[in-house]
């Protein structure tokens, strides 16, 4: 059993998709508030990109598809206080919620947590930097980028594009 643990633990931390049934795959996350770390199976979504631009606004298939960044302060939710549910706009996936929102000055929304299983992340070399990037661990959606600037209790800050995200106001 510790085993099987160590090695799904360590297939997260590669980036490696483990089948856990004939769809699903194994989504490691840290708890930064309790320090525990939680696995969860999220059913991963596959489409062309002809699929993907039928079905998303070309500003939605530009940043979640294509990698791209909204200009600061011009986005939805980048200064909204509405109490819901912050959902992956490409799959629906319950990404963070209102609670863990906080203003960062940045001009993007920002939460100092998502989910627990929701996000994956990747390094981001792009334009001479490196950034973690964070995505929609459902769709492999880019959602924005994770900083270690954030407030308590988890020191982090998830800067993401309004685009990227649907607040359901009923959750």
């Amino acid at each position: 059993m510790i085993r099987k643990k160590w090695l799904l633990g360590m297939a997260a931390v590669l980036g490696l998709a483990l089948p856990a049934g004939a769809k699903d795959a194994v989504t490691t996350t840290t708890d930064s508030m309790k320090g525990t770390t939680m696995t969860k199976p999220v059913e991963k979504i596959t489409k062309t990109e002809d699929e993907w631009r039928k079905e998303l606004s070309s500003e939605q298939f530009r940043l979640l598809r294509k990698h791209g960044t909204e200009q600061a302060f011009t986005g939805e939710y980048a200064h909204t206080k509405d109490k819901g549910m912050y959902k992956c706009a490409g799959c629906g996936l319950e990404l963070f919620t209102s609670d863990t929102k906080f203003d960062s000055g940045t001009g993007w929304p920002s939460y100092y947590m998502p989910v627990a299983g929701a996000v994956e992340t990747t390094t981001d070399t792009a334009y001479g930097m490196v950034r973690t990037e964070v995505h929609c661990a459902r769709c492999g959606g880019h959602l924005g980028h994770v900083f270690d600037d954030g407030p308590a209790p988890t020191g982090q800050r998830y800067c993401i594009n309004s685009v990227s995200l649907k607040l359901d106001k009923t959750k």
